[in-house]
């Protein structure tokens, strides 16, 4: 075989032509490029997909998991309207609902413990006495005076 150029090839070919048997430079310069071009679309896309998410990382746990959670069903089902809902969720600061929340549940709790364990009826004893010394009784609502049915106490944060 010869390596002769066929007699209509122009004698002057660009520099991206190459000779049968040589090595395309220029192929494999653009298929690392483009390898490298993808990867960081991909990373700047997943960047971007992820930056409610990232937002939301600094506030309360359940508005996170709530973003989270729509920013996997946006990529998924390629629904950007969830993406749009999880940023805005994350930019918003929802109110702590949970820590008021806990601190009732246990007061309510301290008062249910306190009233259950028949204290009630001292203290009533313990106020008649002490009504009794200084002569004034006031009489109760729902209780009629002079009446000896103990009525419940029940503690408050006042």
């Amino acid at each position: 075989m010869t390596d002769q150029l066929h007699p209509m090839t122009p004698h002057q070919l660009p520099f991206y032509i190459v000779k049968p048997g040589e090595t395309d430079v220029l192929m494999i310069v653009m298929g690392i490029f483009l390898i490298l071009v993808v990867l960081g679309v991909g990373n700047l896309y997943l960047q971007l997909h992820t930056l409610p998410e990232r937002m939301a990382h600094k506030s309360q746990k359940l508005q996170f998991e709530i973003v989270a959670v729509l920013g996997l069903l946006a990529l998924f089902t390629h629904i950007h309207l969830f993406w749009i809902a999880g940023l805005l969720l994350a930019l918003v600061d929802l109110p702590d609902f949970g820590t008021p929340l806990r601190s009732i549940a246990g007061a309510v709790e301290r008062i249910a413990d306190a009233s259950d364990g028949g204290g009630a009826d001292e203290k009533w004893e313990e106020r008649k006495a002490a009504t009794a010394a200084t002569g004034t009784e006031k009489a109760e609502p729902g209780v009629a005076k002079g009446s000896h049915t103990p009525k419940q106490e029940v503690a408050s944060h006042a």
